[in-house]
């Protein structure tokens, strides 16, 4: 016999959702990854600098992966239970983590790095970044695109416009900032939540989905949620994902 409603949201609605890795859904939801792989695309790049930054770095868990890491290794985070993790995996690898909010101004000198990436950035402060960037370094990203996982947040607020996260906008933002994007990709990735405990986790864990969210404020959609898969099958929705690489103009890059 599957576990009841209740047992679904009561263990999803109290689980620990430190950090930035969903081993917690296997299983349980699923999301297909873009083709262009990130994290190995992300090495590359860290093993032919000399000095990076990682704006947003979460819990560290994509940076203490790269299999060699600069000589002169930065990340930065705001979320004091993420600062901890970051500091606890990253020291290990020789990496400084500061913390830092989420406002500009990035605490750096002007011109030190020559490259600064950001998996899923809450926002690209691209001024900044062309600002702590060396003549030819690089900005290299993965960000969250427009109307992503909308079907989820729709489900639970109503219609929303998506429209902000464009990767044009991103481009333009960058190329006003004095940057020249050299590369920049787009997809749409199919997702499935195959119960509501794992909505629940979701939601709780990558909050700008749907601001706000609790279990006592959305008990009734929850339960809806809950009678649809178990009618209906897994809830399908589409995350959205696009890669974008600027870079400052003079000198040699990294």
């Amino acid at each position: 016999m599957g576990r009841t409603y209740d047992d679904l949201v009561r263990e999803a609605d109290t689980v620990s959702v430190d950090g930035w890795e969903f081993s917690w859904l296997d299983g349980r939801a699923t999301e297909e990854r873009p083709s262009w792989g990130y994290a190995r695309l992300l090495g590359e790049r860290m093993a032919g600098a000399r000095a990076a930054l990682d704006i947003q770095t979460g819990g560290g868990e994509i940076l203490a992966g790269v299999p060699k890491l600069p000589p002169v290794t930065v990340a930065t985070e705001s979320w004091p239970p993420n600062l901890k993790l970051a500091t606890s995996r990253l020291r290990a690898r020789g990496a400084w983590v500061v913390a830092d909010d989420e406002e500009p101004r990035l605490p750096f000198r002007s011109g030190v790095f020559d490259l600064v990436t950001s998996r899923h950035p809450v926002e690209t402060w691209w001024d900044e970044i062309a600002r702590v960037l060396r003549p030819g370094g690089a900005y290299f990203s993965q960000q969250v695109g427009p109307r992503s996982v909308f079907e989820l947040a729709e489900f639970f607020m109503g219609p929303r416009d998506g429209s902000a996260r464009d990767p044009e906008k991103a481009r333009a933002a960058a190329e006003s900032a004095g940057l020249e994007v050299v590369d920049l990709r787009f997809e749409r990735l199919r997702m499935e939540f195959g119960d509501v405990g794992a909505v629940i986790y979701f939601l709780r864990k990558v909050i700008w989905t749907v601001p706000g969210f609790s279990v006592e404020r959305y008990r009734a959609r929850l339960r809806e949620m809950h009678e649809l898969i178990e009618a209906d099958g897994p809830f399908v929705a589409h995350s959205s994902r696009f890669l974008i690489e600027a870079r400052r103009p003079g000198g040699q890059a990294a």
